[in-house]
């Protein structure tokens, strides 16, 4: 079974210094979320733009996880606006010949 990219991208009103600690404090509860198998933290200061990329084992993980508690957080934090989220179906065929890390699986 194919795994799901989950893509998150919201805007933030602090200075980027002050949204990288926000984050320092939700990096541990997301690397324990069930499920997943990696994340990349996405910034672009100039905009006040972040995100992530998130790769789950499957669809109704990353939807567990997009309804849960730590987006619900997101999405009411002051300092966070514009909340979006897609989900995408990989493709095995061609992600190994781009060596795309989808192959691995979440830790146990």
């Amino acid at each position: 079974m194919a795994k799901t990219i989950l893509q998150i991208n919201y805007h933030f009103n602090v200075t980027p210094a002050e949204h990288i600690d926000l984050c320092n404090h939700v990096a541990e509860p997301i690397a324990a979320t069930p499920g997943l198998v990696w994340k990349t933290w996405l910034m672009n200061e100039a905009d006040h733009e972040a995100g992530g990329i998130y790769l789950f084992e499957s669809r109704e993980a990353a939807g567990a996880y997009l309804s849960g508690p730590i987006i619900t957080a997101l999405g009411a934090h002051p300092s966070i606006s514009r909340v979006s989220a897609k989900f995408f179906d990989t493709n095995e065929a061609l992600d190994a010949i781009t060596r795309a890390p989808v192959n691995m699986t979440a830790p146990a």
